[in-house]
């Protein structure tokens, strides 16, 4: 356990960081999955900016890695890019 004063304010501060942190993936994550099963090109240029802008935010903060990011993006613009030619 803990003895001093700013290890245990560490330990507290980490434990609201990881809640965030997994809970900001996760909402990304899911919203990855319901633009990668939408069929409507419409739909897809919608939400592909908030996704994307989501992405780059994680990224930033470390809690995914930037070339996770690039990837799930690159994916993301391929799929928007067939729905337009199709």
């Amino acid at each position: 356990m803990a003895n001093h004063k700013s290890s245990k304010k560490r330990i507290r501060s980490n434990e609201t960081r990881k809640t965030q942190n997994r809970y900001q993936a996760k909402t990304v994550r899911n919203a990855v999955k319901i633009l990668r099963a939408t069929t409507e090109k419409e739909e897809v240029a919608k939400n592909l900016p908030g996704v994307i802008s989501n992405l780059d935010k994680l990224a930033k903060k470390s809690v995914i890695h930037k070339n996770k990011a690039a990837n799930l993006k690159s994916k993301m613009m391929k799929k928007a890019n067939s729905l337009a030619k199709a």
